[in-house]
């Protein structure tokens, strides 16, 4: 199986495993089990070795411990696509790129009309930014063949750059106070990891090894922890091969193929039980109108889906790129619809933004609304439209020709 077709296929299911562990986690919250399930998200574990301990509740070990492997596979994808993928030329990045940034600003601008006045939630403008691409996957996957490959790569690809961009937003945005001797331990330990990488080191434990350690460190510094799994990414070596993606098995392509299925149907799924918990009572009509979710579900809903449409149309008229392959813009809005759909990213940075739990139960209702809202909209839109879209501007570039962009894992 392709990288391309492993990718769409593993990501699709995790979304269906996805909605039924959040589904599940807002009915556990709402049961006479409320209490042991919040109990034991509370509940603390650490170990002591040496000078070095931890002890963090199982909330944050999932978020701040599991989530950096979900970062790593997502440094990875990255990283393989920018360099021998389909963001590895800048004629693909135009389209997708463009309409990416468009995405991420209009949500973001939208929380701050609501939000900018509030010292408190002011903090939160980059929770609608963000694409949960096992979500929007999954419910894609729901259309079958109405919704052309073409789409489903320009999707993949914006989602990709939101991360991205929202991999930047934690590190300039969400850093704690710096702790300078453990910042100089995780650089010594990154350097040391690229002097394997440039020695010509394929094998994968000395990286998973050293990317253990520097995930400690990172964590003592006051960066996000989840961050050395980007750094790991990075690191990893990959070996390209141009014209012949039956053969790529270098050490990324290897790890990457290895994390794709414990992400996608254990660690996001356990992270949206643990986070999607939340009570009902003493929600009213009137909470739903509070700034933060009413900021975070407009923006995921209106702004997400005008930022990137808009974009994407404005370009395609500019001349700048073209329709996605046999797509047409019902569909293309149809997608950008989905796009709202930002429930992990925008659940993981509700929790760095907020420390208040009153927030952070807010955000999940902004993104519970938002995200659901977007979902309906997007089936509604493209089960409306034609699902053999026009084929005059076909795409001549790799980027959304499905024959030309796989490439196994």
């Amino acid at each position: 199986m392709s990288a391309l077709r492993a990718f769409l296929h593993h990501e699709a299911s995790g979304g269906y495993v996805l909605m039924a562990t959040a589904a599940l986690a807002l009915v556990v919250a709402n049961s006479p089990l409320a209490g042991r399930y919040f109990s034991v998200l509370g509940y603390h574990l650490g170990f002591s070795i040496g000078p070095v301990s931890l002890d963090e509740s199982v909330l944050h070990w999932i978020n701040d411990g599991l989530m950096a492997v979900f970062f790593l596979l997502v440094g990875l994808e990255i990283k393989r696509e920018v360099l021998d993928g389909q963001l590895s030329r800048p004629s693909r990045i135009v389209l997708p790129g463009l309409a990416a940034l468009g995405g991420i600003a209009a949500p973001a601008l939208i929380y701050l009309i609501f939000n900018a006045a509030n010292a408190d939630s002011r903090s939160g403008w980059a929770i609608p930014s963000a694409t949960d691409i096992a979500f929007a996957l999954g419910v894609l996957a729901l259309l079958g063949d109405r919704v052309p490959t073409s789409l489903k790569i320009f999707l993949t690809a914006i989602a990709i750059m939101d991360d991205l961009a929202a991999i930047l937003i934690i590190a300039v945005f969400y850093t704690a106070k710096l702790h300078l001797g453990a910042l100089a331990i995780s650089a010594a330990l990154l350097m040391g990891l690229v002097l394997l990488n440039r020695r010509g080191v394929t094998a994968l434990w000395p990286y998973l090894l050293g990317g253990l350690l520097l995930w400690l460190f990172v964590l003592k510094s006051g960066v996000h922890a989840t961050l050395a799994g980007v750094a790991l990414a990075m690191v990893v070596p990959l070996r390209k091969s141009p014209a012949r993606p039956e053969e790529a098995r270098s050490a990324l392509h290897r790890l990457e193929h290895a994390l794709h299925k414990p992400v996608a149907f254990v660690i996001v799924p356990l992270f949206g039980f643990a986070n999607a918990g939340l009570s009902f009572a003493g929600i009213s009509l009137a909470s739903l109108l509070d700034p933060v979710p009413l900021g975070v579900a407009l923006g995921l809903f209106v702004g997400k889906q005008l930022g990137i449409f808009l974009t994407a149309w404005s370009i395609v008229k500019l001349g700048w790129a073209d329709m996605p392959k046999s797509a047409s813009a019902g569909q293309l809005y149809g997608v950008a619809a989905l796009c709202g759909i930002g429930f992990t990213m925008s659940l993981f940075i509700g929790n760095l933004a907020f420390r208040q739990a009153h927030l952070i139960d807010e955000t999940k209702i902004g993104v519970l609304i938002g995200s659901l809202a977007s979902a309906l909209l997007g089936v509604l839109v493209l089960r409306l439209c034609n699902p053999n879209g026009p084929d005059e501007a076909r795409l001549e570039r790799p980027l959304f020709d499905d024959d030309s962009v796989e490439e196994p894992a």
